[in-house]
């Protein structure tokens, strides 16, 4: 426990949050004396200290004067970068410790690669200095930095001289660390190390032992902490949720719909329930509809602690074997969600469609509902097929026919993206892995929430009120340039002059019979749009095109749902009767949700973004493992990605990417031709390009990074004979023993993990 000075201020090395905040509430200049002064240090610690200002520093979060520190505004010439994403073949970065409660909007900064930084990935973190730009923000790369969680969690291994070494869990990390500190882990366990010194080399020390890291609930922990994924709840947080699950529900200002039987469709499996619609027939060839949606602005004020975590998190993290919600679980499974039988606070969107499937008039209340049952989807789609549906299900169905005739003359975006399914047995053993099964069900209530969503942004942009947008912006001309060129290699035209629409691409997809050439096309469709985002300013949402779009249905799991709920709140004057206690009284937006609402919506895509890594990472291992046992058969695949080092294919019907490594495809040698994104065989002209269907053996599957390499069977595994006559080899000098021996990885090279050391769970004991 720290000790305390007379101040009240904890005395031993502060965290850069006790420095900054020191630093802000000093009435003098603020240096490294008087900073060691206030908090006690010495000998040691003033050296601890010393490193500590300095790594500051280099974040960005401190200006690196010696005299006086000062807390750095804007963005600082030197500081920390993280790619965000490559756009049109640059990488574009933001700052890695901008704070989402700042009053600026975190900048996005193009960078400009050099020769002195290896080619930057998505998620790469660099030193770098900036440069504003009429145009924008500009990065200099100086020096690539270490990634943070990437390559720290690992398994411990044991060369055969008894060291331990770090083997990484990040298929993008090659190389083992030596462990300088175990921290009580064994051979075999998953671990959390950090580093223990400076340089790229250093050894690690063992943080936090997780245990068998073949144990399938282990491998969403390991996304967790990979990418930092917030999953504990702090006290505060949990209390304030126990203080309002026991606010009562007053039929003050709310409309009674408990009379009315609502229905939930949602999977199986699901425990919280964000949604439930109704529909009848108007008697004028359409239907009056509502869409209930949980009301959790009544619950999570703003300014609260359960506000401040669930921005923090910004959505629910789904996993196979858990959930990781956005809000506590007296909440999220059980108060806010709508459950059969039971009263539940809501916000009812209610709708008219006209018999052409357009919502011509909407209004938005707070209610009272008590759902008449909670359906699976494959229970309502199975009572529709054989005629057994009451009339509550047949009036869904009734109104969804004509949501879907709207659509079809909407023509939005249609591309055929199966999802994968991993379904666990009791004990978290993988049972089976599979492609989501696509129903009219699941289509019924995205059509009514798309609706409910559309709603929800005129409603506000009708009384000039801030909205959350979902934005989906049209494919940028150099995107759509590269896709022209793409088309040319495989003789199609594509003319860049015309309005570019979404029923462009479809029309386009729609003309082409052969299976194999569809996957090819429609994987270059899919490279030319841009990333869906949270924000302020409506470019509508070009993949569903519509002008207008928010995320309504879904605050649960979303922070971005939970302000639009709020602006709606103030919109149309929803504010309840004030609460007793110490909760926050209003449940609209506050005056920072308003002011900083670009740098709020910005955080949310970046934790949505987070999301996604996460589960995809995490599904990548279940699949992984499940075929772990599968090694050595054939399966049928479609290649996804060709690069001048190989091609990576997919299991059709099942998925898991794998790398062929072009040194496998025999003696030929294999031209990379960047435009067509295909190898060319130089002597057969044989080629394999994206969308190309191949038998390929499995060759390898490590559950623990999720990786799979795969081999064509009739290659003979030879290396590729390089161009031009080779030089009679060098003849190499025995090595002494101890005298610039080389370490041995464990395939046999000269660098990486120990020797004849694999993933194979954790050894007997």
């Amino acid at each position: 426990m720290k000790k305390h000075n007379r101040t009240g201020r904890p005395q031993g090395l502060p965290s850069k949050e006790q420095i900054i905040e020191f630093i802000q509430g000093s009435e003098t200049p603020a240096g490294k004396r008087e900073i060691a002064k206030a908090f006690g240090l010495k000998g040691q610690e003033k050296i601890a200290l010393k490193k500590r200002l300095k790594d500051m520093a280099e974040e960005g979060l401190i200006d690196g004067k010696r005299t006086a520190y000062h807390r750095m505004g804007g963005l600082p010439k030197v500081t920390v970068l993280k790619v965000l994403e490559i756009e049109d073949g640059e990488p574009i970065a933001v700052p890695e410790s901008w704070d989402p409660d700042s009053q600026e909007k975190a900048p996005r900064l193009t960078v400009k690669e050099s020769k002195k930084v290896a080619a930057l990935k998505r998620g790469d973190r660099f030193l770098a200095r900036t440069e504003e730009k009429p145009r924008g923000w500009i990065a200099h790369p100086m020096k690539k930095l270490p990634a943070r969680n990437e390559g720290l969690m690992g398994v411990v291994e044991f060369d055969g001289g008894g060291k331990p070494w770090l083997a990484p869990v990040d298929k993008r990390v090659r190389n083992s660390s030596p462990i300088a500190d175990l921290g009580g882990a064994e051979e075999g366990d998953l671990v959390l190390a950090e580093k223990a010194g400076k340089s790229a080399r250093a050894a690690v020390k063992v943080v936090e032992v997780i245990g068998d890291p073949l144990a399938p609930k282990n491998f969403s922990l390991i996304a967790i902490a990979k990418h930092g994924i917030p999953h504990i709840f702090p006290e505060e947080a949990l209390s304030e949720a126990q203080q309002v699950a026991q606010l009562p529900l007053s039929e003050d200002k709310r409309e009674d719909l408990r009379d009315v039987p609502i229905i939930a469709i949602d999977p199986a499996d699901a425990r919280d329930h964000d949604d439930a619609i109704w529909a009848e027939p108007d008697g004028k060839g359409g239907y009056r509809a509502i869409v209930a949606i949980a009301d959790v602005s009544f619950y999570v004020r703003p300014g609260g602690a359960l506000d401040r975590e669930a921005r923090k998190r910004g959505n629910s993290v789904y996993f196979p074997d858990r959930v990781v919600p956005m809000l506590p679980e007296i909440l999220s499974a059980n108060v806010c969600s709508l459950v059969e039988g039971e009263d539940r606070a809501a916000m009812a969107c209610h709708i008219s469609i006209a018999p052409d499937g357009k919502v011509t008039d909407w209004r938005f209340t707070r209610a009272i509902v008590r759902l008449a049952s909670n359906t699976a989807y494959e229970d309502a789609q199975k009572a529709i097929d054989d005629g057994t549906a009451e009339e509550t299900l047949k009036n869904l169905w009734g109104a969804w026919d004509l949501l879907h005739k709207a659509r079809v003359a909407r023509d939005p975006l249609d591309l055929e993206l199966p999802e994968r399914q991993v379904r666990l047995n009791d004990e978290g053993v993988i049972e089976e892995i599979a492609v989501r099964e696509r129903l009219d069900a699941h289509r019924v209530v995205e059509d009514f929430m798309i609706a409910a969503n559309v709603a929800a942004a005129k409603a506000l942009e009708a009384k000039k009120a801030p909205v959350v947008y979902r934005v989906h912006e049209t494919p940028s001309r150099e995107k759509l340039t590269a896709f022209k060129e793409y088309l040319a290699t495989q003789g199609r035209n594509f003319a860049l002059g015309q309005v570019i629409t979404p029923g462009l691409f479809n029309r386009m997809l729609k003309d082409i019979a052969d299976p194999a050439e569809k996957a090819l096309i429609m994987e270059a469709v899919l490279r030319s749009q841009t990333q869906a985002y949270y924000g302020p300013a409506n470019a509508g949402h070009f993949g569903l095109a519509l002008g207008s779009y928010a995320h309504f249905t879904s605050p649960i799991r979303r922070y971005a749902d939970l302000l639009v709920h709020r602006a709606l709140v103030d919109a149309y004057h929803l504010e309840q009767p004030k609460p007793k206690g110490d909760i926050p009284p209003a449940s609209g937006l506050s005056d920072r949700d308003r002011t900083a609402l670009s740098q709020i919506t910005d955080a949310i895509s970046q934790t949505e973004r987070r999301a996604m890594e996460a589960e995809r990472d995490t599904i990548d291992r279940y699949v992984a493992a499940w075929l772990s046992g599968r090694v050595g058969e054939t399966f049928d695949t479609r290649i996804t990605g060709v690069q001048g080092f190989g091609f990576f294919a997919t299991i059709e019907n099942l998925g898991g990417d794998g790398l062929v490594p072009v040194s496998t495809l025999g003696r030929e040698y294999f031209r990379y031709d960047e435009a067509a994104r295909q190898l060319v065989g130089e002597n057969s002209g044989k080629t394999y390009s994206v969308g190309d269907r191949l038998k390929l053996k499995l060759a390898e599957s490590n559950p623990l990074t999720g990786a799979l390499k795969f081999e064509v069977p009739e290659s003979d595994g030879s290396p590729i004979e390089k161009r031009g006559d080779r030089p009679p080899p060098r003849k190499k000098k025995p090595l002494v023993k101890g005298k610039g021996a080389p370490r041995q990885n464990h395939q046999g090279g000269q660098r990486g993990r120990p020797k004849n050391i694999r993933h194979q769970g954790r050894k007997k004991r």
